[in-house]
């Protein structure tokens, strides 16, 4: 087992998505890019000028990224963790009944997950942040913590299973703890002869 699931969609932000799809190939790790069509999507990147007063994401067209796979096509027993991406995506896609079946099975199963920014948005909707303690970014502090979670200032949260990051800022700090994870958990499958 050497899959991992990125989860993607239209507005996904580009730093987010290919941070730790290229730092898991660098580890040997198969990213599966997931979208809820097996087609290309557009990428933005944000941030929050300075200027703006902290209040307002500014938004710049990014790169594209093709999807492998769709939602509906997922099996997640088939994979070892999975990656939550931020940018305006997860305000759609949190409603995806395949994304949200996608998502439980991470949480029940114990598997290493990563998740940035908006990308709470998705397991909070899911009904898995409850009792957990997690970073996002700020505005997304309601999502989290009406949902039972705790919101955590912080560049790198770990609660068991669940590593979280703010914004792409903190790649540095939370990513390389959830590739650990991954490590440990594919030789814990070698080692255990599953596949």
């Amino acid at each position: 087992m050497n899959k991992v699931l990125i989860i993607i969609g239209e507005a996904t932000e580009t730093v987010d998505t290919l941070y730790p799809y290229y730092r898991l190939q660098e580890d040997g790790f198969e990213p599966v890019v997931a979208g809820p069509q097996k087609r290309r999507y557009h990428m933005v990147l944000h941030e929050i000028p300075p200027d703006w007063d902290g209040q307002v994401t500014r938004e710049f067209e990014g790169y594209t990224v093709e999807a492998d796979i769709a939602f509906r096509d997922v099996k997640p027993e088939e994979y070892l963790g999975i990656f939550f991406s931020g940018g305006r995506a997860p305000e759609y896609l949190r409603y995806d009944e395949e994304l949200v079946r996608i998502t439980r099975h991470f949480f029940e199963t114990n598997k290493p997950i990563a998740c940035v920014c908006h990308g709470v948005e998705i397991p909070a909707y899911a009904g898995c942040v409850k009792g957990r303690r997690m970073a996002t970014v700020p505005k997304c502090k309601f999502d989290l913590e009406v949902c039972g979670g705790t919101f955590v200032n912080e560049p790198c949260v770990v609660d068991g299973n669940l590593v979280s990051g703010r914004t792409y800022h903190d790649h540095g700090h939370y990513v390389s703890v959830w590739i650990r994870m991954l490590i440990e958990a594919r030789e814990s499958t070698q080692s255990s002869g599953t596949v």
